[in-house]
């Protein structure tokens, strides 16, 4: 048997409201957030797809952003390769002109001049900014800037040409082009084109003097050739380590010299073969090693900054600036043949590297365009899958709404009516 006591109906009645209350703050809570799945117990189902779809559509998100920017960095790129093909063929058509042999020494120089100043230009372009304030050309290391110019008197100048600082050489004191951004779930595009390989002209070969026929390591190393790395272990000969550099994703092929019995590397394309024996900060738990030194290809001298080759290692395969510096040199000579001969092909090979860097400059941009126009495909596609999920039909919210607060007003009525007066009403 029940008992039934006379503060009951008080207070099944507050239960019951509260519920209600709490059923209308949901659907008012739903309808301000435009969003069906106020808890996890509505639809778990439901709110799992629309975690997953929220996820996905944050990382196409972020994926159209990074395209936004490759894309950007690409097109001011390619406006200062443009512009550095320009001076390029300017310098080539002197070159034709002083070569014809119509045209006095003295006007000759006057040629090597308007080269020099050219060549500052050059310069100038391989260290432009980018719109973000990183140098375009200094590969990872963006804010240092790439080249670096040594001026003084060019041998071949006369005292009417000694006052006029000529440039002397260009030093490259950027990186490896390593940076790159995720356009896509796995996928990657390299942002930078280093200047080693932009403004270069002649495939590199270096020549270490130093006969490694006896050659065995003593302890394990590793050391980086263009950013890849190539590990040592204790006991490895010469030939182990030109084949694990052959081996490595590098564009350099590496031999041993028939004659002086050392190593040569030379590159696959024209570009600044960049070589780094690994250092105690390359690797918190790793040894220093000086595998390269060893054998006679780098020096002692591990600082940063232009290459430091061994004293004893030949190189050869120059910049874009040495083909530009040799065709000057050649006319304040007032030499010819060289002109004509030397420093043409010089010129003609600095503009073949150049105009391949602008075609891969150009594959990458169009790569890029591609993804981001994929992407802006698929956004919709995932928004349209995530609003099915966790989309409020407003209608039917505000149908609910309304059926909620009739509801929660009838009780309130009856309530007003079912609840016994209290010493308060006789007191009024």
């Amino acid at each position: 048997m029940r008992r039934v006591s006379t503060d009951m109906p008080n207070t099944d009645l507050q239960y019951y409201l509260r519920r209600q209350e709490e059923s209308l703050a949901n659907i008012q809570s739903k309808i301000a957030g435009q969003n069906k799945l106020h808890e996890l117990r509505d639809d778990p189902l439901a709110v799992s797809h629309a975690v997953r779809y929220e996820s996905y559509l944050a990382r196409l998100n972020r994926f159209e952003q990074n395209n936004l920017y490759a894309r950007d960095h690409f097109n001011h790129i390619d406006g200062y390769l443009q512009q550095a093909n320009s001076v390029l063929q300017r310098i080539r058509e002197i070159s034709v002109q002083g070569a014809t042999g119509t045209y006095a020494k003295e006007d000759l120089r006057n040629m090597a001049v308007e080269i020099n100043e050219l060549l500052k230009e050059l310069v100038s372009v391989s260290n432009a900014l980018g719109p973000d304030g990183k140098y375009l050309f200094a590969g990872d290391k963006a804010f240092t800037e790439p080249f670096r110019i040594v001026e003084g008197s060019a041998a071949g100048g006369n005292s009417n040409f000694d006052q006029i600082p000529m440039i002397l050489r260009v030093e490259y004191l950027g990186a490896g082009s390593s940076r790159r951004t995720e356009i896509g779930d796995g996928a990657y595009s390299v942002l930078d084109i280093g200047g080693g390989e932009a403004f270069w002209a002649e495939k590199m070969q270096i020549f270490s003097g130093m006969d490694a026929s006896a050659y065995r390591a003593e302890a394990a190393g590793a050391f980086f050739v263009d950013g890849a790395e190539v590990t040592v272990n204790p006991g490895d000969t010469l030939p182990a380590i030109v084949a694990k550099i052959n081996d490595s994703s590098a564009p350099v092929k590496a031999y041993i010299d028939p004659e002086s019995r050392g190593l040569v590397l030379e590159g696959t394309d024209a570009h600044l073969i960049k070589l780094e024996d690994r250092r105690s900060a390359d690797a918190s738990r790793l040894p220093e090693s000086h595998v390269l030194q060893d054998l006679g290809i780098l020096g002692a001298n591990t600082e940063s900054g232009a290459p430091n080759w061994n004293t004893s290692a030949r190189v050869s395969g120059g910049s874009a600036f040495d083909m530009v510096i040799r065709l000057r040199d050649s006319l304040l000579r007032g030499d010819y043949d060289f002109v004509g001969s030397q420093g043409i092909l010089g010129i003609d090979l600095a503009i073949t590297n150049l105009q391949s860097r602008l075609t891969e400059i150009g594959s990458r941009e169009e790569r890029v365009e591609m993804t981001w126009n994929r992407i802006n495909e698929e956004i919709p596609n995932v928004s349209r899958a995530l609003s099915r999920e966790a989309g409020l039909n407003l209608s039917d919210a505000a149908t609910d709404l309304s059926m909620v607060e009739f509801a929660h007003r009838a009780a309130l009525q009856t309530a007003a009516k079912v609840i016994p007066p209290t010493l308060l009403d006789f007191l009024r």
